[in-house]
């Protein structure tokens, strides 16, 4: 007679998923950490000038190829200036258009959003009607035709981009709060007698706050792109700063025959946005594992 086969029970297929999230989001913490790192220390780091001049120098490889040059460990642009520098200070200005445009656009995006998913009626109508206008606005097209009237500049870029991506921090905290309002603690909150501003501010906010985090990444890995895009098509950052976008468009003309110029800014901007990108992918996984606990 024959033993009884043994028939071990599946596991959970978001095991598997959960371990790829996690180490996503380590990878993306450590991107993003090396960069700011580079960012913040990188006059340390690297002690040449990311603006002088050396057309003696100029278009000198990186040190994995022949003809590279002591202390230019990533080469020479075709002014001679050393291109470790200037991506170390090109990961500042990317950071810093990045980090300021969450802040102007979370600040529109969540007041309209939070507002309307708690009062509702009029108010709520608003919300709506200015996330729909925003949706109806061709984000790039608007960017270049504001830089291109105004003129190029870093708060310029700045300001553009944070008055045009707000909609999504509006639509996840107005969708938020219309869940949060009805809670137990907002009505333990009405009843200890709280102003609607402390409830706002004390009760909806912290509650909510998780899920815009994780806006907050995508946010700042699209403004990234789109300020590098912006310079690339000289409307962005203005030279001499070394936004990587400016880079790769001053490279464009030698791609050919010294790939570097292009090859490493992109590289460095694809990894940055892949890094952020990462880390909101890992906050989204962990806030789902923790509803389902």
């Amino acid at each position: 007679m024959s033993e009884p086969v043994a028939i071990q029970a599946p596991q959970p297929s978001g095991v598997g998923a959960s371990r790829i999230g996690t180490a996503g989001f380590a990878i993306g913490i450590a991107i993003v950490g090396v960069v700011l790192f580079a960012a913040l220390f990188g006059n340390a780091l690297v002690p040449a000038d990311p603006f002088t001049q050396d057309l003696g120098n100029r278009l000198k490889p990186p040190f994995w190829m022949e003809g590279t040059q002591a202390g230019h460990w990533l080469g020479t642009d075709q002014l001679g200036r050393d291109y470790l520098a200037r991506l170390v200070y090109g990961a500042r200005i990317s950071l810093l258009i990045g980090i300021m445009t969450v802040i102007t656009s979370g600040l529109i995006g969540i007041t309209l959003g939070v507002l309307g998913g708690f009062f509702g009626g009029r108010v709520d109508d608003f919300v709506l009607f200015a996330i729909t206008t925003r949706l109806s606005i061709p984000v790039v097209l608007v960017a270049l035709a504001v830089v291109g009237l105004m003129g190029s500049g870093l708060g310029l870029v700045v300001a553009t981009l944070g008055l045009l991506l707000w909609d999504r921090f509006a639509v996840v905290a107005r969708a938020t709060t219309m869940q949060v309002r009805n809670n137990d603690y907002v009505s333990a909150a009405w009843c200890a007698g709280a102003s609607k501003p402390h409830i706002l501010i004390k009760e909806i906010l912290p509650n909510i706050a998780s899920h815009l985090a994780v806006v907050a990444t995508l946010e700042m890995a699209l403004a990234i792109l789109l300020e590098a895009a912006l310079s690339f098509l000289g409307l962005g950052v203005p030279p001499p700063l070394p936004s990587w976008g400016l880079m790769i468009a001053e490279g464009k003309d030698y791609m050919f025959f010294s790939p570097w110029v292009i090859m490493i800014p992109g590289v460095a901007l694809f990894i940055l946005v892949l890094g952020i990108n990462l880390v909101g992918d890992g906050l989204r996984n962990l806030l789902g594992s923790e509803r389902l606990r």
